[in-house]
């Protein structure tokens, strides 16, 4: 589709998976065994034919770099279009706002042949259809489209979710900004299908009157004035605001139906390959209900768990209820239950280790 062209936006990413996030931007945190969070936003991208896309970074970018190298793994290492990583051009300076990272780099879009934009946050785990969304856009000839979802009803520590009004004929009649969302609520999502030419214009009239934020300065500010459409995304969609949330989220890939609408052949999750041998399971190991990527080697016992790859469980340790990251290892007679490891966490011999009231998270290459 190279009528359009998508963009990732990173800028507003907020720190509510803490510990996770020490070393690393949200749209990198490892998710479901083996990805990153970004990894869903971009196959998205790429099932719906766009070759060109832009990830707008504000800090922590390296891992993100790390990770999507040249582009490759999703078809976007290329000669015309393909992947362009953006970071603040003024890192020493406060990023006051997307607007004025989209504005610094302005001439991405200028230069790009698009006419259409999408622009999404990178760390909705969800499967959608961009070419819909799109179509829909185009039909209502709208200078905007919101796109938004039904909120599932999980409580929210922080008011960081914006609700949607939508009037019956399906534009936008209002946006109310950080809210404390409550169940069956329209939740935008920070996606947006936008006219490329309205959006050179807008951004630099914004940043021309000191405004850099994209939903309030652009899209709320202008309900009266430009038609801005609405579609309802109706698939499914962990919301992810919390380290309860992102266990949760995780947790729910080990339904089977949950997981095989994810990972369907016909609609891949992309990610970085990694060449690793199949996983390892000694004759005292057992093993229930979870999720084992390739190169782990398995002698304990796993319950109700997410292992990523190269992961070492020894003989006699118990791991239940929890999330063990990259390269991590719990040794001989340890017990992990209701835990979130990050990558190379060493958990000791013989030690008990377990969440309370949330999960327990221990940070990257720790000792236990």
């Amino acid at each position: 589709m190279d009528s359009v062209v998508g963009i990732i936006n990173l800028i507003n990413e907020k720190h509510f998976l803490k510990e996770l996030t020490y070393d690393r931007c949200l749209a990198s945190v490892p998710f479901a065994g083996r990805y990153r969070l970004i990894d869903f936003t971009l196959s998205n991208l790429i099932h719906a034919g766009v070759k060109s896309v832009a990830v707008f970074t504000k800090e922590k970018y390296r891992s993100i770099m790390d990770h999507l190298g040249s582009g490759k793994e999703w078809d976007l290492d290329r000669r015309t279009g393909g992947l362009f990583i953006l970071p603040p051009i003024h890192p020493e300076k406060e990023i006051k706002g997307d607007l004025q990272q989209f504005y610094d780099h302005i001439e991405f879009f200028q230069r790009s042949a698009a006419d259409t934009v999408i622009i999404s946050p990178g760390h909705h785990v969800c499967k959608i259809d961009y070419t819909d969304i799109i179509q829909n856009h185009r039909n209502k000839k709208a200078d905007i489209t919101v796109v938004y979802k039904k909120y599932d009803g999980i409580p929210v520590q922080k008011p960081i979710y914006h609700r949607c009004s939508v009037d019956h004929t399906g534009a936008i009649s209002d946006i109310n900004l950080y809210t404390f969302p409550q169940k069956d609520q329209d939740i935008c999502l920070e996606t947006y299908i936008i006219n490329k030419y309205i959006l050179i214009d807008l951004i630099k009239k914004c940043v021309e009157n000191d405004e850099y934020d994209f939903l309030k300065d652009i899209v709320k500010a202008n309900l009266n004035k430009l038609n801005i459409n609405s579609y309802e995304f109706e698939g499914s969609m962990p919301f992810i605001h919390s380290i309860e949330s992102f266990h949760h989220g995780n947790m729910a890939f080990l339904n089977q139906d949950i997981a095989q609408n994810f990972f369907h052949q016909d609609w891949a999750v992309y990610t970085k390959i990694k060449h690793e041998a199949p996983v390892k399971y000694s004759s005292s190991s057992c093993v229930s209900n979870s999720l084992i990527a390739n190169g782990c080697e398995i002698e304990g016992t796993v319950e109700n768990s997410i292992i990523f790859r190269g992961v070492k469980i020894k003989k006699g340790a118990v791991v239940k209820n929890s999330i063990i990251m990259q390269k991590g290892e719990i040794e001989e007679g340890a017990f992990v239950d209701y835990v979130i490891t990050d990558k190379q966490v060493t958990i000791s011999k013989d030690r008990v280790v377990s969440g309370d009231l949330r999960p327990l998270v221990i940070k990257k290459a720790e000792m236990i």
